[in-house]
């Protein structure tokens, strides 16, 4: 393995990200969390008021010998909505935005050259509206938020909004599941 490089996603309900990401080749470790808000340790319940700035995310731990920053974000770009402000879905709140939180110089080259090549090729109809934001404090989730879909995958919510999105990234990009 090479040097690993970390990126932070936010898109959506961090359950349906992690499900994802889970499955892609390259990425060592996954972790459910919060990111680029006030105050320390915020917990889901505070997020959820919409009121601490924070965005339910997730830390990606990956090889980029085996999977590249652009590879990285066009899955993303497929498994959620980039141009819904503040939320996915039926998730709404700013909590739900739409973004990235890059940790290099390079990965936000590579957000910003993505997001400028969505835009000119109109490719989702309506702008995006991803911010692109160097990491800034980053807490983890509560322990039963991390591993969730693994863990339920036939509750309502997994099933409904996480499942379509797995299947979608495993359609789509076969060639970077894990094997």
């Amino acid at each position: 393995m090479g040097d690993l490089q970390t990126i932070v996603l936010g898109g959506g309900c961090f359950w349906c990200t992690e499900a994802v990401f889970k499955e892609v080749r390259g990425i060592t470790d996954v972790e459910s969390g919060y990111s680029n808000g006030q105050g320390e340790r915020p917990s889901y319940e505070q997020v959820c008021t919409g009121r601490t700035g924070y965005n339910e995310v997730v830390k990606l731990t990956y090889d980029p010998a085996q999977i590249s920053t652009r590879q990285l974000l066009e899955i993303f770009f497929v498994v959620h909505d980039p141009t819904q402000r503040d939320g996915q879905g039926n998730d709404i709140g700013t909590q739900y935005r739409s973004g990235i939180y890059y940790t290099t110089p390079e990965q936000k080259q590579v957000a910003d050259d993505l997001l400028r090549a969505i835009g000119q090729d109109k490719l989702f109809g309506k702008p995006a509206v991803t911010e692109v934001q160097a990491l800034r404090n980053y807490w983890p989730a509560e322990d039963y938020h991390q591993d969730f879909f693994e863990r339920n995958p036939n509750q309502g919510y997994c099933m409904a909004v996480a499942a379509p999105k797995v299947a979608k990234f495993r359609k789509t990009f076969s060639d970077l599941m894990k094997r």
